[in-house]
This record gives C-alpha cells, structure tokens and sequence, in this order.
C-alpha cells in the first residue's frame, strides 16, 4: 500500500493528477483517458510507472503479436490499451 499526500494548493507535481483529463501518443494513436482524483481516488488517474512501462512496450523490446494479455491493478488501464494497439490480445 502507498501513501500519497495530496493537496490541491502543494507544490509537488501532483496537480497533474487533479486535471480530468490525461492525453498521450502511443503506437501511432491518440490516447485521452478521464481522470477522477476527488471521487474516485489513486485508482482513477494515470500513473508515472503506466506512461514508463507503456514507453518500453512500445519500444518493441517484448514482442506482444499474438501473445495474450493481462492488466492487473493498473489504475485506468493505459498499458493495456497500449499493448492492445501494439497487437497483444487481452
């Protein structure tokens, strides 16, 4: 379990998290994902480690074409989405 202070007025770089909605470029697409930190809480946002682990995928190095899936516990499902694009089945 982690701890994550939240303040909307700090100075932490966790204003980001509060924006309702999180854009980014994976596997030649555009992905824009609604975020909800005040009603639904750390599981509604997207993640540093999701965008890190999303990035190596798409850098080819695990070949995911035919092989099957499985996002567990991955707050709004970024990387899944991603190895979906990237030809994973899930």
């Amino acid at each position: 379990m982690a701890l994550v202070p939240y303040v909307e007025t700090a100075e932490m770089g966790l204003q980001r998290f509060h924006k309702p909605l999180a854009t980014f470029s994976f596997a030649n697409h555009t992905i824009q994902i609604r975020q909800d930190w005040k009603q639904l809480g750390v599981a509604a946002v997207v993640w540093d480690a999701a965008v890190v682990l999303a990035t190596y995928l798409e850098m080819g190095t695990v070949e995911l074409r035919g092989c099957s899936a499985v996002e567990l516990g991955a707050g709004t499902g970024l990387v899944g989405i991603v190895a979906a694009l990237l030809g994973g089945g899930i």
